[in-house]
């Protein structure tokens, strides 16, 4: 009667320490809370989102296509980002497993001698051969193997969210290197277009020498202007040669030429939208990251919370000991613990443990928070970047009409003596500069694209 008595206050007791567990360890909540207003000067009120879309939908170019899958499947970046995952899984796996017993053996063989004190020089043997299953179970009675489970999870999930962050810079690197390639290409076509016009320049200089029209002055001074444009060419084309090697790299390749259209031929998106802000929680990889990087510490809080309180802990042992051989004649051998561990002194450890902890947590929701403003800022400055070049192009196409007229104009007052040779050179001079200028506007407009496909989160889909 007594005997059953004891095991109704044991049950009882687990019973309410597994109540009462609820309110050690916390439960988490999710992130939810966008910033009114994080988007400077964009209408929040349209949840469509450029971000949705799958990256071929953005990039039209079919050769920029070729070479974003060409990186996806070689990107060594992506390949270690996999291989964190794999980790993570294997790591989440093995927190599941601390809720099962553990199980060994041990099988022993044991050998003692002593001399024989009634015949002198002999010597008495004894053996024991012993073998023993033993296993151990932790009662999960404060949430700490569940905690830390949790914690495993969000960890895995962070290394999933990792992966997509570095596709979506993957797929905006080379989109961006691609169009800063033909935007090179351009420039250097309009580099060596104008050195031909600056040495017809310098002809027409020289037939007006000969007529008397203009000094020697106007023909040396020509051609320097000719050779400071020409002077260009060479860095061009090494920023050319650099940014294919960029370009080789994220896709996983060596060193070599790129296969390319032109920046005339590029016809992306053109209609940006950008939701509101709650979707850069589902669509942002790295706020996604920043928020399981959250959940991640938040758990290993409730586990270091845990530690203030007694473990429970069942042991079990049985086996089979001969004094003959393993299989010989003997006995069986059992035993039953069942031990309760409650923490009295411990150096201040555990103190110190919950408050690094706290301390990470902490860290981690001023990450998270920091992370969404950045979002915000990005989003804000891609969006504008791309308005901005966008107004500059009716503005740069006058100026560029009216800087070939000026060159036309001057050039025929130089041939009648009605102006000076440096108002021509000043005239080509801006119409170059105004012609790569304008190839700049386009690819400002372009990466601006990029950039905005990027902050909301595309490009992992």
């Amino acid at each position: 009667m007594k005997r059953h008595f004891s095991q109704h206050i044991v049950l009882t007791g687990i019973v309410i320490l597994m109540m009462t567990s609820c309110a050690i360890t916390k439960q988490y909540d999710s992130q939810h809370t966008a910033i009114k207003g994080l988007y400077r000067d964009i209408d929040e009120k349209d949840t469509g989102n450029i971000a949705s879309l799958h990256w071929k939908e953005i990039f039209t170019d079919t050769l920029l296509q070729q070479l974003i899958t060409t990186g996806i499947n070689q990107n060594l970046d992506i390949q270690a980002a996999y291989s964190r995952i794999r980790q993570a899984a294997a790591m989440y796996e093995q927190s599941k497993l601390q809720f099962l017993p553990s199980l060994g053996a041990n099988p022993t063989a044991a050998f003692a001698g002593s001399s024989d004190p009634q015949a002198i020089g002999k010597t008495v043997t004894n053996s024991l051969y012993q073998t023993t299953l033993t296993a151990s179970w932790e009662a999960d009675i404060w949430g700490k193997l569940k905690s830390a489970k949790r914690a495993s999870l969000a960890g895995l999930l962070q290394a999933q969210a990792n992966a997509r962050a570095v596709q979506t810079s993957l797929v905006a690197g080379i989109a961006s290197s691609y169009y800063t390639l033909l935007a090179l290409d351009e420039q250097l076509i309009i580099t060596q277009e104008s050195v031909k016009n600056w040495q017809s320049t310098v002809d027409i200089m020289k037939e007006l020498k000969t007529a008397n029209t203009v000094t020697g002055a106007a023909i040396v001074q020509s051609e320097a202007s000719k050779y400071a444009v020409s002077v260009t060419i060479p860095d061009l084309k090494r920023s050319i040669r650099e940014t294919e090697n960029q370009l080789n790299l994220l896709l996983g390749n060596i060193p070599g030429p790129v296969r390319r259209a032109t920046l005339d031929s590029q016809h992306p998106i053109t209609l940006l939208k950008t939701g509101v802000p709650a979707q850069l929680l589902a669509n942002r990889p790295d706020v996604q990251s920043a928020e399981y990087n959250l959940r991640y510490y938040f758990e290993l809080t409730n586990v270091a919370r845990s530690y203030f309180y007694p473990s429970l802990t069942l042991s079990a042992s049985g086996g089979y000991a001969s004094l003959s051989s393993f299989w010989g004649v003997g006995s069986w051998l059992s035993n039953l613990t069942a031990g309760l561990s409650q923490p009295i002194f411990n150096q201040g450890i555990n103190k110190a443990r919950l408050r690094a902890a706290r301390e990470q947590q902490q860290q981690a929701a001023l990450n998270f928070k920091t992370t969404v403003l950045t979002a915000g800022e990005d989003v804000s400055d891609a969006m504008y970047s791309y308005q901005m070049a966008g107004q500059k192009a009716a503005d740069r196409n006058l100026q560029l009409e009216n800087l070939r007229k000026s060159v036309e104009y001057t050039q025929e007052l130089v041939r009648y003596g009605f102006a000076n040779y440096t108002e021509v050179l000043t005239a080509q001079q801006n119409l170059l500069i105004a012609r790569l200028n304008k190839v700049s506007d386009r690819e400002q407009q372009l990466l601006a694209i990029v950039s905005l496909y990027r902050a909301l989160g595309g490009g992992w889909r």
